[in-house]
């Protein structure tokens, strides 16, 4: 390896250091309870040497907010090979609830925090963000390969797709924030459901599958 080639190596290890660091601060401290020295501390390095990287820890999250659509696009890409829509539709609920059990600290920074999307809007209006475009479209092109096939006849497919998501995103939320096992076990709900989510998550499918 030659000199270029290991100052780069450095380079992206640190930026990952960064970014991992940050990532357990966001989420044990909160985001405006976190401030650039907190991060440089913690990885034992000067803030001014963070600067080199990132402007400010709004870049830092907007980074860290792509560097999760990546990860959650590229799951989804195996999917290509399912070529039944509906069938590609179910395991792509499948996948968005695992990645979201899986990376609780990447999808609360995804979708639920505001600071990134604040940081999107202020910063990146104009510009195409690949990578939310590219895991939103693998959802609405599944959609229209579904009507394609009869199902969700006379339906718009944005505002399907978008009413898909959301449904997903409140399934997801709910269970990683802890309501929907509280609401189950303290009123009594399903007591003889032994995995509420997947009870959920297959009674949207199955409601889905009607619309046909």
């Amino acid at each position: 390896m030659g000199v270029t080639e290991r100052k780069e190596r450095n380079r992206e290890d640190l930026k990952k250091r960064i970014l991992e660091a940050a990532k357990e601060l966001f989420m044990e401290k909160g985001f405006e309870a976190t401030s650039m020295r907190n991060i440089a501390e913690k990885i034992d390095f000067s803030p001014t040497t963070l600067y080199i990287y990132y402007k400010d820890k709004n870049d830092i999250i907007y980074a860290l907010h792509r560097e999760g659509f990546k990860i959650l696009a590229s799951r989804f890409k195996v999917l290509t090979k399912v070529e039944n829509p509906f069938e590609r539709l179910t395991a792509m609920g499948r996948i968005y609830i695992e990645f979201a059990l899986e990376n609780a600290d990447f999808y609360e920074l995804m979708f639920v925090l505001k600071e990134p999307i604040e940081f999107l809007e202020k910063h990146c209006a104009d510009e195409d963000w690949e990578e939310g475009t590219e895991a939103y479209y693998a959802l609405y092109n599944t959609v229209v390969a579904c009507q394609q096939t009869g199902y969700f006849k006379d339906m718009e497919p944005h505002g399907l797709s978008l009413s898909i998501w959301s449904t997903m995103h409140g399934l997801c939320t709910m269970k990683t924030h802890g309501q929907l096992d509280h609401v189950v076990k303290h009123k009594n709900i399903l007591p003889e459901v032994d995995n509420i989510l997947e009870h959920v998550f297959e009674s949207f499918v199955t409601m889905m599958k009607r619309m046909k």
